[in-house]
């Protein structure tokens, strides 16, 4: 009896806010708005409906949709009655997905209309056994052959089951990039612990109105901002459309005055046609991740919207996900800077040999904290060496300065070995950031018989430009050394993007992989689409 009253998980974190601000809103998408009151009750039902469906303690609910109340409520729900939740990204494939709902061993799985028919083909061959509907932001009919989300909504009391902040919630699987994705567990605790640090660090509070434009399925819309703005009771508006017009007018129509996105979101507010007559006063805090964001990017930020704080989050999906903040009052001063140790976590820098680096030297960036996952999912052997040494190994590589502040200088395999010499791609993109007329780059290193791998930027250039790649080449070469100065400059008009906004190198690799030496520049419109 004792520890159902010292009960602590996120079913309960809604509940506790529904009586603290029962008639205040909670959740808006599109036509659809709930008060607390209201979203509590509507996740109790819902949980109602999946005991109805079999679902038990443990077993792992899928979910494949984009952004919407609907997805908002199921994860409370699936909390409620001790199940786990698997959120899998809808721009993956068929088979990548059955992949993930394979590994997990996922008996149910929630999807939108949208994404009904990749819902349908993933699940041939797993143990997938009901499809559930969600209703999306736009109005749409229930999908044939499934189970209706409003059909599972029944009356009753929530369930009465035996559970504790120890258990699993979530099974989050990691981006593959050069093997299958790992399944990243996280239990109640360690999400929860990450909310809390999110509450102190990054100043979330219940007079806050936020925009939830990125994937829920990505911990980072999920877990820093929605899962902890339910904690303390601030106002939710979620949309599936994180494109520039509409985010800014939902902006002024919502009164929003909390966003977060990754930096190449940020850049297309500022390159929109719209943001020069979109009045952005009552928006104060900003939030940046995923990515790194350029300084001349963050420079111009400030300087368009000097009413606005800015906070760098930097993690990754194992730590539930933030490890480091920058704080707005660092943002000039540190510029550049992932920030210091969040509340709830202990950063180390380095070396192979789990010794400390000294200040400035490239090393490790490794953690502990009660944030972090218990494990991959059904696998050990990269579990064991994910916490080699006793410590969470985050594959990043980065320095810390005298009062401990980190910078990321890349992943460890985004370092490219050119030469001999090593290159940092962050580097050489923070110097061709500074060249007039540059609105976003992608350094990587592109194989070539004599350098090994030769510097490569893909540079996409502002509206109305036209550069060449030797006008590139010179407003940067002064700025680098001559080893770290691109071997080509690929002009285009987009980088390859998942849907939260993170570049994705590994595309740019596999399509320039056949391009070595210095070619004669492409022109804009010429050049090789991305």
């Amino acid at each position: 009896m004792t520890g159902d009253i010292a009960r602590q998980t996120l079913g309960d974190l809604l509940r506790r806010t529904s009586r603290r601000y029962p008639d205040k809103l909670a959740i808006q998408c599109g036509s659809t708005a709930w008060t607390y009151r209201e979203f509590d009750s509507v996740c109790t039902r819902l949980a109602n409906g999946l005991v109805a469906q079999g679902v038990e303690v443990g077993d792992r609910v899928a979910v494949l949709s984009r952004n919407s109340h609907a997805f908002a409520a199921l994860r409370f729900a699936v909390a409620r009655v001790g199940a786990v939740l698997v959120p899998v990204n809808f721009m993956l494939n068929a088979d990548d997905a059955r992949y993930i709902l394979q590994h997990a061993g996922a008996r149910m799985l929630c999807v939108d209309s949208e994404d009904a028919a990749l819902a349908r083909a993933a699940i041939t061959g797993t143990e997938v056994q009901k499809l559930v509907w969600l209703p999306a932001e736009q109005a749409s009919a229930p999908e044939p052959g499934m189970l209706a989300f409003d059909d599972l909504l029944l009356d009753g009391p929530a369930p009465e089951r035996a559970l504790n902040g120890s258990m699993l919630a979530q099974i989050v699987y990691t981006s593959g990039t050069e093997s299958r994705p790992k399944g990243a567990m996280l239990t109640h605790d360690a999400i929860i612990s990450e909310y809390v640090t999110c509450l102190v660090d990054i100043e979330l509070t219940a007079s806050d109105r936020l925009l939830h434009a990125l994937p829920l399925y990505h911990c980072a819309q999920l877990d820093v901002f929605l899962g902890p703005s339910v904690y303390v009771g601030a106002t939710n508006i979620i949309t599936s459309k994180p494109t520039a017009p509409n985010l800014l007018a939902m902006m002024v129509a919502h009164g929003i005055n909390s966003f977060f996105a990754p930096p190449t979101v940020w850049i297309s507010l500022l390159r929109a046609p719209e943001f020069g007559q979109t009045d952005l006063s009552l928006l104060k805090k900003g939030y940046y991740g995923a990515s790194i964001m350029p300084v001349e990017v963050l420079k111009e930020m400030q300087q368009r919207m000097p009413h606005l704080r800015l906070w760098n989050l930097y993690g990754q999906t194992e730590i539930a996900p933030v490890a480091t903040v920058l704080k707005p009052e660092d943002q000039l001063r540190k510029a550049g800077s992932a920030g210091k140790a969040a509340l709830n976590v202990e950063t180390r820098l380095v070396d192979d040999d789990m010794l400390d680096v000294k200040p400035g030297e490239v090393g490790e960036i490794v953690h502990r904290s009660p944030q972090l996952l218990s494990g991959y999912f059904n696998d050990e052997p990269r579990t064991a060496a994910a916490f080699h040494g006793g410590w969470f190994h985050s594959g990043d590589l980065g320095t810390m300065d005298d009062e401990g502040y980190i910078t990321v200088v890349d992943r460890k395999k985004d370092m490219i070995k050119t030469g001999g010499e090593n290159v940092s791609s962050r580097e050489v993109e923070e110097a061709i950031y500074r060249v007039e007329g540059v609105s976003e780059v992608a350094v990587i290193g592109v194989p070539d018989p004599k350098w090994i791998e030769a510097v490569t930027a893909v540079v996409v250039l502002k509206r109305g430009v036209d550069m060449t790649e030797e006008q590139v080449l010179a407003a940067c070469a002064g700025r680098l050394a001559g080893f770290k100065l691109p071997k080509r400059v690929i002009l285009t008009d987009a980088l390859p993007k998942n849907p939260t906004g993170k570049l994705l190198k590994r595309e740019l690799r596999l399509m320039y992989a056949g391009e070595t030496g210095v070619a004669q520049a492409p022109g804009r419109a010429g050049g090789r689409p991305v």
